[in-house]
């Protein structure tokens, strides 16, 4: 991911600038830009590491078990059918952006495409992503929430869930989701905008537990 700018803590929208998400597979790059109010998608070959950087380019299969119902991870582990198998994975919700969906027989699957950038309104997503979360677990499922590195938009979901669905502060659901899986860590703009959703729950309810 590409930052331009770095968002002083909780500041407003127009104080960063970012341009552009840059998705990196083995040897090749996957560049997302704004133009104006068009989405460009560019592939780029990724420069040899050098300088004494060794490139990592080892699958990240670390599912985070949030709930045994729940779970948070990558799109490697979302692409890795034993995986799946070992924590008993039987719906996906893949929001991550142009990545495919790759066992189509096996598991129910949601796609909602996401950026990765400060400025996405995360929250309008919410609804339709607490819809199929909940679905999967009435129906006594196991579902698999990933973007492309399971760090940023995922964690923001199920962190936003969390806060939903039991009425968790902030601090609260982001505290579960981070020791479920330490990776995780939502963009500059997706906490500020969880901060909000916080007081929009409030607002809403009264109260916010922390606690589990």
């Amino acid at each position: 991911m590409c930052y331009t700018s770095v968002l002083d803590k909780w500041g407003s929208r127009s104080s960063y600038s970012c341009k552009c998400t840059k998705i990196t597979y083995p040897r090749l790059l996957i560049v997302e830009t704004w133009r104006g109010a068009c989405l460009h998608m560019e592939e780029e070959e990724e420069a040899a590491p050098g300088g004494g950087f060794v490139q990592d380019l080892s699958a990240d299969l670390q599912v985070g078990v949030v709930k045994p119902w729940l779970l948070l991870g990558s799109q490697d582990a979302a692409h890795d059918l034993e995986t799946m198998r070992k924590h008993k994975v039987t719906h996906v919700l893949n929001v991550a952006y142009g990545v495919q969906n790759a066992f189509l027989d096996d598991f129910i699957y949601k796609t909602i495409s996401i950026l990765d950038l400060p400025e996405t309104d995360i929250t309008s997503y919410f609804p339709e992503c607490f819809e199929f979360i909940e679905k999967a677990k009435i129906q006594d499922g196991v579902v698999l929430v990933h973007c492309n590195a399971g760090v940023s938009r995922a964690a923001a979901v199920v962190i936003g869930f969390l806060m939903n669905s039991e009425r968790l502060s902030f601090a609260r659901a982001f505290s579960l989701v981070k020791n479920a899986r330490p990776a995780a860590c939502p963009n500059p703009g997706f906490m500020e905008q969880l901060h909000k959703y916080q007081e929009q729950i409030l607002k809403a309810n009264g109260s916010i537990n922390n606690h589990d």
